[in-house]
């Protein structure tokens, strides 16, 4: 399954690469002013990226997005409002049926994994400040979750409305899905939230 998920940005490649020749010189320009201060990402505060793949009762998801966009920040929390607040937003990602509209299906999560160096508690703050000092202060946050839907064939949609809801600064999803009718990739807005399997 992971490997699906992995092989996803591949099978979706075709509708990438037509909207890619459409902002290729755009991009260019982009890339050459990333060049002259030295670093080159595609980090982009409002937007983020949510991977899904539904084969027979295995659902996985992926969701990258940049801190700024749940957190408010990207630096590393010093103060106990910041150190909170990464706890809370830590909290709420460990609930994928709430973020992801997952009320039918009867699907239960067999692994999750939240990732970013501002989770880690134990990181070294002077580190940290070294490690992002080379990033321009980009922070992202990974969260990856495995699931077994007992009855896939009821799972209709996801629905990330409350994903919008509690994380605000997050104003567009691009969504990549394999699932039962094919692959198709699309863009989510808080006032278009769902995605149809």
């Amino acid at each position: 399954m992971r490997r699906l998920l992995l092989a996803l940005p591949l099978a979706l490649l075709p509708i990438a690469a037509a909207e890619a020749a459409e902002h290729a010189h755009e991009h260019a320009e982009h890339q050459h002013e990333h060049a002259e201060h030295g670093s080159l990402d595609a980090h982009e505060h409002g937007a983020a990226q949510l991977n899904v793949v539904l084969d027979g009762k295995a659902l996985e998801l992926q969701l990258e997005s940049p801190a700024m966009n749940l957190l408010g920040f990207e630096h590393a929390p010093k103060s106990d409002a910041d150190k909170a607040k990464v706890a809370a937003v830590h909290q709420q990602l460990e609930q994928p049926h709430t973020l992801f509209g997952l009320s039918t299906g009867d699907c239960t999560v067999t692994t999750q994994e939240l990732e970013s160096p501002l989770f880690a508690g134990h990181i070294d703050a002077h580190e940290h400040e070294h490690e992002t000092s080379h990033k321009g202060e980009h922070s992202d946050i990974d969260a990856h979750y495995s699931l077994t839907c007992s009855k896939p064939d009821a799972l209709q949609q996801l629905d990330l409305h409350a994903l919008f809801e509690r994380f605000p600064a997050t104003e567009k999803i691009q969504v990549q899905l394999i699932g039962p009718s094919g692959q198709q990739g699309v863009e989510l807005t808080a006032a278009d939230p769902t995605l149809n399997f």
